[in-house]
């Protein structure tokens, strides 16, 4: 089985993938980060000097190959779900889970984020929220058709649960 970490920047994919997948007994895959290490180039140079839509093309390739891939759980880049037909390719091929939080919560943690983040301008704080509610109310329709949505600050160990009894991927779980 594949689980497909889907959300927001910053909301906690990448911090929660590689300990699920070890609660699981499954490899890890950050599709950002292996996006980085194939094209030997960071997202945010790669934005800037290619554009949104060569970067979207690029990583949905990276996203399908991952389709080959046993037990492993694969965390997403914010908007991997949001383009294309991604979200139904994810929900046919493994488990999606939508690791939700509030627009506020995003913004606490994304205006202390060292990361750089190609779609988040630095502009100020207000100009910052605005971004990030207009962007999750454009995005949250793709994220809630995973298949198990939960709270981003779920506890491993429950995820990890929820998980093992997830009957198959026609189902939804909301916690």
């Amino acid at each position: 089985m594949r689980i497909y970490l889907v959300g927001y920047m910053a909301s906690g994919k990448t911090y929660t993938g590689p300990r699920l997948a070890k609660a699981l007994g499954y490899s890890f895959l950050d599709l950002d980060e292996a996006f980085e290490n194939k094209y030997r180039i960071g997202i945010q140079k790669f934005f800037n000097q290619y554009g949104e839509a060569a970067f979207r093309s690029l990583e949905r390739k990276l996203l399908q190959s991952t389709f080959q891939l046993n037990c492993y759980v694969i965390s997403t880049g914010g908007g991997t779900a949001c383009f294309y037909d991604n979200m139904q390719l994810m929900n046919q091929h493994g488990l999606t889970v939508y690791l939700k939080q509030s627009a506020e919560a995003l913004f606490q943690r994304l205006k202390l984020s060292k990361k750089p983040r190609p779609l988040i301008k630095d502009e100020g704080e207000e100009k910052l929220r605005q971004q990030i509610e207009r962007h999750l109310a454009e995005r949250t329709p793709f994220y809630e058709q995973a298949r198990v949505i939960v709270d981003a600050s779920i506890e491993i160990s429950r995820l990890a649960e929820l998980i093992a009894m997830y009957p198959d991927y026609n189902e939804k779980i909301e916690n």
